[in-house]
């Protein structure tokens, strides 16, 4: 890796951390946590997904070894503290928040993987891990349904799709500042635009969705 690689990953690291943190800072103060579970569910949140991945290439994780992966945990615990009434009015914060994160992490999580010298493939699948093993902790964590597993919205798709995308780019030589920028944009739209319209894709069971809807209606009908 060269030098400005490394700055570059770091920094972009550090944005999708702050993202992550302000959606978990947030949704802490909708569940009425205290200031410390606000801090604990935004690193959690945004530290998470980085951690598993690093545990994964056998390395020490970014956040143990580097103070300024802590900073934007602590400053979006205390944004979202004195700022949480002007946020509250805008219910789609958290969504946005969280979107952003998750374009930046599939990125960053797929090119460190590449770095390290892992196929493209398991690349995308630690790029994905990134993006979306924060979210999922927060989730538990805070006893909500993870948008992982929620069969109302699509969570692990975009990333997935902003983890392929990065991999052919860095695999064909045409990976840069641009094009990392169109990669997180397209992740970021795909990500919000699916919350917004109810996007779906099929479950686990051919048919089980309207099996069930059949069976509501002839109980309505009893």
């Amino acid at each position: 890796m060269t030098f400005p690689f490394d700055i570059a990953l770091v920094w972009l690291d550090l944005a999708g951390i702050f993202f992550f943190a302000v959606s978990g800072s947030l949704l802490a103060a909708r569940k009425q946590f205290d200031i410390v579970g606000s801090l604990l569910l935004a690193s959690l949140v945004s530290l998470g997904g980085g951690v598993i991945r690093d545990i994964i290439l056998a390395v020490i994780p970014a956040a143990f070894t580097n103070p300024a992966y802590l900073v934007p945990p602590v400053l979006a615990t205390v944004l979202v503290y004195f700022l949480f009434p002007a946020f509250q009015r805008f219910t789609s914060l958290l969504v946005l928040f969280d979107a952003g994160g998750l374009a930046l992490f599939c990125i960053t999580g797929t090119l460190k993987a590449l770095s390290f010298g892992v196929n493209p493939l398991a690349a995308v699948l630690l790029g994905v891990t990134t993006a979306v093993g924060g979210g999922l902790l927060r989730d538990i964590t805070a006893n909500e349904v993870p948008q992982l597993f929620n069969p109302a919205d699509l969570y692990a798709v975009p990333a997935f799709c902003g983890a392929a995308l990065t991999g052919v780019l860095w695999v064909t030589g045409t990976f840069n500042a641009l094009t990392a920028c169109a990669v997180a944009a397209v992740v970021f739209a795909f990500r919000v635009a699916s919350w917004r319209r109810s996007w779906r894709i099929p479950l686990a069971v051919h048919g089980w969705h309207r099996a069930e809807a059949d069976s509501g209606e002839s109980r309505g009908r009893d």
